[in-house]
């Protein structure tokens, strides 16, 4: 068994349409697993039926085992972190990492014992005695990220924590929490709509679309082998063309004979992607295409290429520089090419 499991859930404000369809989902222990996808997609819905904020229409919720999709929030003992960072001014950055621990009622000593600690873990040692307008806006982040761990949560739930910094301070806070995660061995869902934020540092990736999940996987297995055209867009694939099935090969619409690693199609035609780098410009290559648009993108420049099997996007460094009208000829390598389902 997982050590998270949604399984069947569905959430609808209006009883007309449903934010979260029959989303299943399952997590191991120590893992961490980002929703990632556009805005709308139910990747916060799916956080706060986790965190118990939302309670689901169907569908079950358990972690290790417990059924926990009727427990309030405040019964879960799971460490939240959002956007804001929600931490009480009027206290020191120890008493604010401390503030669950004496709700539970901890002893004074046990309390020093663990804040100490947990400053130690997320890069706050000597800032105890400081208020939170005292420190920077990523210090405040390990702050509330302390304050979410102080009480050994079962889970730790991000929402988007890293959208209030700077570029760079969220580079150095995304290898903090990837850090602090793995150093504690701590089950972690991250929300996001940063693909590279989310692929540098979660295990597992589940893209989101219209409240169901197109795709659960490593964050290499998706970026290489991307399932449906939504998933491929959604992360950068920008050349699509239908492909046929014949008796033992695969052709393109110009009737090109197409030799490629992808899987077996069980329909007689599907749609093919490959990324613009991938695309090799060759002295004769079997894809005879005009250049419509150049742009120059620093270390290499993009092209628009009109071809027989459609408009294709091809990224090219700047060993020979092509002009517009320019006729070029395009390979597509086999090794690079995906097919999508549906």
């Amino acid at each position: 068994m997982s050590f998270v499991e949604l399984d069947n859930i569905r959430v609808s404000y209006d009883q007309k349409q449903n934010i979260l369809e029959e989303l299943t989902i399952s997590m191991e222990k120590g893992e961490l697993v980002s929703l990632l996808g556009p805005s709308g997609c139910g990747k916060t819905t799916t956080l706060r039926v986790i965190a118990g904020l939302i309670e689901p229409n169907e569908g079950t919720f358990k972690v290790d085992q417990e059924e926990l999709t009727h427990v309030p929030v405040h019964k879960r003992n799971f460490g939240m972190v959002f956007q804001s960072y929600a931490l009480f001014p009027h206290l020191t950055i120890f008493d604010n990492v401390a503030f669950g621990l004496k709700l539970r009622k901890v002893s004074k000593s046990e309390i020093k014992r663990r804040v100490e600690e947990m400053l130690t873990v997320c890069g706050l040692e000597n800032l105890g005695t400081r208020y939170p307008k005292q420190l920077s806006g990523g210090q405040r982040q390990r702050v509330a990220l302390a304050r979410a761990l102080i009480i050994e949560p079962k889970l730790l739930l991000l929402d988007e924590p890293l959208s209030n910094l700077d570029a760079k301070l969220r580079v150095g806070m995304r290898i903090e929490i990837k850090r602090i995660q793995q150093q504690l061995g701590i089950t972690t869902v991250f929300v996001t709509h940063d693909q590279e934020e989310c692929f540098s540092i979660s295990d597992k990736v589940a893209i989101m679309n219209k409240g169901v999940i197109e795709q659960y996987d490593t964050p290499e297995k998706i970026y290489r082998l991307p399932k449906t055209k939504f998933v491929a867009e959604f992360i950068g694939f920008e050349n699509f063309f239908t492909i046929n099935k014949q008796q033992d090969h695969y052709t393109l619409e110009n009737g090109l004979v197409v030799e490629s690693t992808i899987s077996d199609l069980t329909q007689t035609q599907g749609i093919g992607t490959i990324r613009p780098e991938d695309i090799v410009v060759t002295a004769s290559g079997p894809i005879k295409g005009t250049v419509l648009v150049r742009t120059f993108l620093g270390k290499s420049y993009q092209y628009e290429v009109e071809t027989a099997i459609g408009t294709l996007l091809v990224t090219s460094d700047d060993t020979k520089i092509y002009e517009v009208q320019d006729e070029i000829h395009l390979a597509l390598p086999k090794e690079k090419l995906v097919l999508l389902e549906g």
